[in-house]
């Protein structure tokens, strides 16, 4: 049996869902590009990958990250 509990620093943030969805639809974008051989946007897909994690970054330190969140001020 197996008992559920809150782990804190897993990414269960509003920043670290956005980085990982714009990370995830550019690595798309970008794998099918380079599949229909459209180099130009390969190479912006890439830019856009590098982009989310500062956007998750961002994000975290406007008070979205996991440190943000209720429950992370209680111990187990």
């Amino acid at each position: 049996m197996t008992t559920e509990s809150a782990e804190l620093g897993h990414g269960h943030s509003p920043a670290a869902w956005t980085a990982v969805t714009i990370m995830l639809v550019a690595f798309t974008v970008g794998t099918t590009a380079f599949f229909f051989v459209v180099p130009w946007l390969v190479w912006v897909s890439f830019v856009v990958l590098l982009a989310g994690p500062v956007a998750g970054f961002a994000m975290a330190k406007a008070g979205y990250g996991v440190a943000s969140l209720p429950s992370a001020t209680h111990g187990h």
